[in-house]
């Protein structure tokens, strides 16, 4: 006697998929890319001693 189940687990969607539209793919991949931004301006903050805005002469 086996004593097996056979339990499938909902296929769920592909959370790192790229989907365009107001999607949770999509809200995933804009929260990526601004931690990424915010992590380069902090970066450039620190490196260059000014400011974004003065790094790229906009002030």
């Amino acid at each position: 006697m086996t004593n097996a189940t056979n339990v499938n687990a909902p296929v769920s969607e592909d959370r790192n998929a790229w989907r365009w539209g107001f999607t949770p793919q999509a809200e995933i991949w804009n929260g990526r890319l601004a931690m990424i931004g915010f992590l380069a301006a902090a970066f450039i903050e620190l490196f260059s001693g000014q400011g974004f805005l003065h790094f790229w002469g906009i002030l």
